[in-house]
């Protein structure tokens, strides 16, 4: 019998492991998909990402003439934050996201 039990929680404890791979894996995969759409933003013009994502939700401004066009989005009560840094030519310079898969 306890040798049993002991096979049996083994196996319970493989499995909850390979459950949380699993979840990993997918978050990685949705998170690289993610990086590479934001990528292509890079060295486009603001009036694109306005007429794709719309006005932004908030306008952060930083010590440069930079400025930050911040998205946020909710999906099942997750609150998902997209930045993009635009220049003072309006072109985009980089991006962040996060909570976004």
């Amino acid at each position: 019998m306890k040798f049993f039990l002991n096979i049996l929680f083994v196996v319970t404890v493989c499995i909850n492991l390979t459950g949380c791979q699993t979840v990993s894996t997918k978050i990685d995969e949705a998170t690289q998909k993610e990086e590479k759409k934001l990528s292509e933003w890079i060295g486009k013009k603001e009036s694109e990402l306005k007429k794709f994502f719309g006005q932004p939700d908030r306008i952060d401004f930083n010590n440069t003439r930079n400025r930050h066009y911040v998205y946020i989005t909710q999906k099942l009560k997750i609150k998902c934050e997209r930045k993009f840094e635009i220049n003072e030519d309006s072109r985009i310079l980089g991006y962040s996201s996060k909570n976004c898969f």
